[in-house]
């Protein structure tokens, strides 16, 4: 209980003595909008302020010395929240640190600078997490291939992929869209920034950002993906030197025999997959689970993991949520092959059913990785060409909160990153 309240204290006296406490509560009755309440959070720490997350007290609840400017800003943006007396925080604290109760107090420190992997162009509902950080009104910069190539990555401490196809098959939507002016588009584009980048096949470019973005991590950053971008990504690394393309994506046939010299042991998550070879097919391997799995829809949901706060509570930071079981969606890749991850990535949420991942998160050297299958958490199954989905009407998904919390679990204290 002592670091809590010299915590508290430090606290207190770096924000002028505050006499009360502002809690922003995220469980499922007391909150209005739980997206928002991140991005208030997001905006304190941008503000040079500390926040307590409370894992696993009321939801993921945050702790914030009170001030007016704050609980003005709460009202602006819709959030809910409660004033709570020095001496009240002081037992919430209490009580979280009671080793009877699985819940944790984690210092977060610093906003981190955020990054999305993007083509330009790109709107900010085309992609779940641009979509949830735009309404959050958490701020974000976009970076692509000549970026990523000049090592701009350095400059920020979380990155999310867009919904990116990093074999160079532009998204295996040949069957369907070939003749399409937009695919047929985005594919001269394609191919000419690899030629503006000095690459000859789009393939080749899309390699080469994998292995900087693998750098990236394992220096020390922390990579979320979702749907597409997280098996196309590890299929990219573990090809590195191998042609795995056809000739109408690249111009030339595949490499004979590939799929023997695949090499595993370049992946961040995935193991033994076996690579889908015909252009024809709206799928790139036998990791994605979206033909496998026999769900109705009315059934489709996953269920967060529970870890020990005290003991692990990097996993549970990010699956701080109110409620333990989440609407399924699906995607591309709308979940991961259980029997294809490797033993050393935890599994965060589950179809128990099927034996089947949706929600999962590694180490990769200095840094950490997150994969989340499919494409949006409140569209089931979304189409080229739907409509974006307007998040006023889903303030509390559950499934948009665990792409938050990715959001702040960089600004951690860093001594909760350690293993």
């Amino acid at each position: 209980m002592l670091k809590h309240i010299l915590l508290l204290i430090a606290i207190c006296v770096s924000f002028n003595l505050h006499a009360s406490f502002l809690l922003i509560p995220m469980d499922a009755e007391s909150q209005k909008d739980h997206l928002k309440a991140y991005g208030i959070t997001y905006w304190v720490l941008d503000n040079g302020q500390k926040v307590q997350w409370l894992l696993n007290y009321r939801g993921g609840s945050f702790l914030i010395p009170d001030s007016e400017r704050l609980r003005k800003e709460c009202k602006i943006r819709g959030v809910s929240f409660e004033i709570i007396s020095n001496a009240e925080a002081e037992n919430v604290l209490r009580e979280i640190d009671s080793p009877s109760q699985n819940q944790e107090s984690v210092l977060l420190e610093k906003a981190p600078k955020i990054a999305v992997y993007t083509p330009t162009g790109k709107k900010p509902w085309d992609d779940a997490v641009t979509l949830v950080l735009t309404y959050a009104e958490i701020p974000y910069k976009t970076v692509y291939d000549e970026k990523v190539l000049n090592d701009e990555l350095l400059l920020f401490d979380w990155l999310h992929l867009h919904h990116e196809d990093f074999t160079g098959q532009y998204g295996k939507f040949y069957r369907a869209y070939r003749t399409s002016p937009w695919y047929i588009k985005e594919k001269e584009e394609a191919e000419a920034l690899a030629n503006s980048l000095g690459f000859n096949k789009v393939s080749e470019l899309k390699r080469a950002v994998s292995l900087k973005i693998r750098d990236y991590v394992v220096g020390g950053g922390f990579m979320f993906a979702m749907c597409s971008a997280t098996d196309s990504f590890d299929i990219a690394l573990s090809a590195d030197g191998v042609d795995i393309a056809e000739a109408m994506f690249d111009g030339d046939p595949s490499e004979p025999g590939y799929q023997n010299k695949i090499d595993y042991s370049k992946t961040f998550a995935f193991k033994d997959f076996i690579l889908e070879k015909s252009p024809m097919v709206y799928e790139f391997s036998s990791i994605d689970m979206t033909r496998k799995r026999r769900v109705p829809k009315e059934q489709d949901y996953f269920t967060l993991m529970e870890f020990s706060a005290k003991w692990d509570p990097i996993p549970t930071m990010l699956c701080q949520n109110h409620t333990a079981l989440v609407k399924g969606f699906m995607g591309q890749t709308t979940s991961f092959d259980a029997r294809e991850i490797k033993s050393n990535v935890l599994v965060l949420g589950e179809t128990r059913l099927n034996g089947e991942a949706k929600y999962i998160h590694g180490i990769k050297g200095k840094g950490f990785f997150t994969f989340y299958g499919g494409h949006d958490p409140e569209d089931y199954q979304h189409r080229v060409g739907d409509p974006k989905t307007e998040l006023e009407l889903h303030p509390n998904s559950p499934g948009y909160r665990l792409i938050l919390n990715n959001i702040l679990f960089p600004a951690a204290e860093k001594k909760k990153h350690k293993t």
